[in-house]
């Protein structure tokens, strides 16, 4: 049976509509506090602090598909499949945020937020590396697309090591997820340029 291929697209223009579904999702927790002035700003201090985190990593995951999803011309089913996997993982965030904030930033609801991290950034290594056979196939494969993967293992062993220190300071557990979002800021930050090439067609697209 031949396998199906067609233009990234459309694959971008849902992907593009279910993130921002998610974002508008975790806007809707948020509330105003009962309390005026200064105190009722505090109070509401610990979810805006918690949307912001999420805001920024669903955003920078944005970028980063976008940016990823341009370096291929084709999508096969394995790269449909892969983008389908990745957003269901990214659509339950807005269900953890809500979680965290219920149960007050507590041990358990920390690890479990920063647990869906890993399932996240797990399926976006799997995208990554269904694109990475695309362009392999068709010679096109770069240096810095090996050297972002590595990258992307990396994010995913911060987060393992978030999730048990959620249990001793869940503070500091969200301190590591934001870290690894600020260095997905740039996608290719951190990465070593090209050794082979004069200039790298690549970009944000």
């Amino acid at each position: 049976m031949a396998h199906h291929v067609s233009s990234p697209a459309r694959l971008e223009a849902f992907s593009d509509g279910v993130i921002a579904v998610i974002i508008t999702i975790m806007v809707l927790e948020l509330k105003v506090p009962h309390q005026d002035g200064i105190p009722g700003l505090r109070a509401v201090l610990p979810t805006l602090t918690l949307y912001f985190i999420s805001f920024a990593f669903t955003g920078i995951y944005w970028i980063n598909h976008h940016h990823l999803v341009h370096r291929t011309e084709e999508a096969d089913e394995l790269i449909l499949y892969a983008n389908l996997l990745f957003l269901f993982f990214l659509s339950l965030l807005p269900f953890f945020t809500a979680y965290v904030l219920d149960k007050k930033m507590s041990s358990f609801s920390v690890a479990l937020y920063t647990s869906s991290m890993v399932f996240t950034g797990f399926s976006f290594l799997l995208l990554r590396l269904a694109i990475g056979r695309r362009l392999r196939k068709a010679g096109k494969l770069e240096e810095e697309d090996t050297a972002v993967q590595r990258k992307n293992l990396l994010s995913l062993l911060v987060y393992f090591i978030a999730i048990p220190l959620a249990f001793y300071h869940p503070h500091a557990s969200l301190g590591l997820v934001a870290f690894v979002t600020v260095i997905w800021i740039t996608p290719t930050a951190g990465v070593k340029p090209h050794q082979h090439q004069e200039q790298s067609p690549r970009g944000l697209g």
